[in-house]
């Protein structure tokens, strides 16, 4: 059967990597390293027969699709749907300031990480929704074709999750290195398989 192929890319290292934080959907810029794991990424995606390409529209996303597709001769498209979970009032704030400040709140989201919401934020359960929709535009719309999609550790371990058929509360047992590769064969009766993991 005719499989669309998609290479999902976590974006490269960010600055304030060394502390536990929660970036959100803050700009947050890549490091000296996470540019230099783009461009190893961008070695190894050279000699793929890429058709096209998406990316979270934050910028530790965004610049490094560009890179990843110009030797492809591609421009990647932006979207907003693949952004990282929305944390609400504790975007920027280290795991350690929230256990402190907001003890209560960090126990109920561990106790119910799926619907859990930040104030002002969205709920996991929320983000999914709209990765989901994002990936299914995406499949359909190349069907037979090999795409790159980059995005954050929250969102590619949502469409991995899928992708294996296991629920959202093991979100956690997936792990997504900074500037890792994984490859994802979607069949057109809706079977997917997983060929590389955090690679």
């Amino acid at each position: 059967m005719t499989r669309t192929r998609i290479y999902l890319v976590r974006h490269g290292q960010v600055e304030g990597h060394e502390q536990k934080r929660y970036n959100g959907q803050g700009d947050i810029p890549l490091t000296a390293e996470g540019q230099a794991q783009f461009g190893l990424l961008q070695l190894r995606l050279k000699k793929k027969k890429l058709s096209a390409g998406y990316s979270s529209d934050l910028s530790r996303c965004l610049d490094g699709a560009r890179l990843l597709l110009a030797p492809h001769e591609l421009q990647p498209m932006a979207r907003p749907d693949l952004r990282e979970l929305n944390i609400g009032m504790w975007q920027g704030k280290t795991w350690r300031e929230l256990q402190d400040e907001y003890p209560e709140e960090w126990q109920a989201r561990l106790d119910d990480i799926i619907h859990y919401q930040v104030p002002g934020g969205e709920s996991l359960l929320e983000m999914a929704e709209r990765v989901r929709q994002a990936m299914g535009e995406i499949v359909a719309a190349h069907p037979g074709e090999e795409v790159l999609v980059v995005g954050h550790g929250g969102v590619n371990r949502v469409i991995l999750l899928d992708a294996i058929g296991a629920p959202l509360d093991r979100l956690f047992h997936i792990e997504q290195d900074f500037g890792c590769l994984n490859v994802i064969d979607y069949y057109p009766d809706g079977v997917s398989v997983v060929a590389l993991l955090n690679g």
